[in-house]
């Protein structure tokens, strides 16, 4: 994994982070308690295909048992916080206080969405990113329930497709998302993909759009038929 930073700040607005994406560039802290922030730009980029997402069975199955809720918007700094937060298996965290609040403030504006992952009144899973243009740039998930952070994405898959999206940035590849069709391209070859997304129109759905179902029905079934 080849990463070149590019310079450090310590002071995160929604203009300055909106500018660093729309040029390929991402904020990242060296943990969490680290208060400065280093602008990163891989050398390689991580990337997952919306239209040919796949979703692997037992994860199918699992989904379709209805086993959690899952909505979107409705505790954005709660999953922030949690996965800023270490647990087992990951002490160390990227994101530090002020990307914490970077972040937050771009969700007010309209920028930044979680999708939340419930069972009963529990939030057991999530993830959040920023949407600009037809990109949307995941930034990060957790989970402590089994397969909670799979759902999350899986119901952000159906949504990016719902909403017209062209590219889901996913910044590093992780065995995690290999899984689902995960792939690695060079810099160059993302920042055309990324200008192209950026440029066109998209909108993230919200929980009352009628159309949510279906577009998840898709996923799945399409994953099913791709497996056949």
């Amino acid at each position: 994994m080849s990463i070149r930073a590019i310079g450090a700040s310590q002071r995160l607005t929604p203009e300055l982070i909106l500018r660093a994406y729309a040029l390929g560039i991402f904020p990242m802290a060296q943990d969490r308690d680290d208060p400065v922030v280093h602008w990163v730009a891989p050398t390689m980029r991580g990337v997952l295909p919306i239209d040919t997402f796949h979703v692997p069975r037992r994860l199918a199955r699992r989904i379709r048992s209805n086993t959690f809720t899952v909505c979107c918007d409705t505790a954005f700094e709660r999953v922030i916080r949690a996965c800023a937060s270490p647990r087992s298996g990951r002490e160390e965290t990227w994101i530090n206080d002020a990307i914490l609040k970077g972040f937050t403030d771009l969700h007010g504006l309209g920028f930044a969405h979680s999708v939340e992952v419930w069972r009963d009144a529990d939030l057991v899973g999530g993830l959040y990113g920023v949407a600009l243009g037809a990109a949307f740039f995941g930034e990060s998930m957790f989970s402590t329930a089994t397969d909670a952070s799979k759902v999350a994405l899986v119901h952000l898959i159906a949504r990016l497709r719902l909403g017209g999206f062209r590219l889901l940035d996913i910044q590093f590849i992780t065995d995690h998302l290999r899984q689902f069709g995960a792939l690695e391209i060079p810099a160059p070859r993302y920042l055309d993909f990324l200008g192209d997304a950026v440029a066109r129109p998209a909108a993230f759905p919200a929980d009352d759009s009628a159309q949510l179902p279906a577009a998840l029905d898709e996923v799945l079934t399409q994953s099913s038929t791709q497996m056949s």
